[in-house]
């Protein structure tokens, strides 16, 4: 049975966790929902620290590193950051090769993120 791609979104002062539901994310489809509530609701909180948790995530599609740098784009425009934690080691491998990985800033899990865009 395949699991629905969805993410949870937690918010404490400015900063905010988007997390993955799914250990794959791969249907055009579903990125395209999941990427839709993200957006609105970066438009309407603006936090300042946006930080994507792939805890669990085993598998994504490419379109996720364009959902990913969209955000960063809208979250720039006032000042904001996106970083990523808990990054499986093969999925690291990609935003090497693409070279995303001097865009982002890496952390081992979502707490040293928070910790880490905390003190920045």
């Amino acid at each position: 049975m395949d699991e629905k791609v969805g993410v949870e979104i937690t918010s404490k002062k400015d900063i905010s966790v988007i997390a993955f539901k799914a250990t794959s994310i791969s249907y055009a489809e579903e990125i395209a929902g999941v990427a839709k509530e993200i957006e609105e609701f970066i438009e309407q909180n603006r936090p300042k620290r946006v930080i994507f948790d792939f805890v669990g995530v085993k598998f994504f599609s490419s379109q996720v590193l364009g959902l990913l740098l969209n955000i960063r784009d809208k979250v720039q425009k006032y000042d904001g950051e996106v970083v990523i934690s808990a990054i499986n080691p093969q999925l690291h491998k990609v935003f090497k090769i693409t070279s995303l990985e001097k865009v982002f800033r890496f952390f081992p899990d979502k707490e040293s993120a928070i910790k880490g865009v905390k003190t920045n």
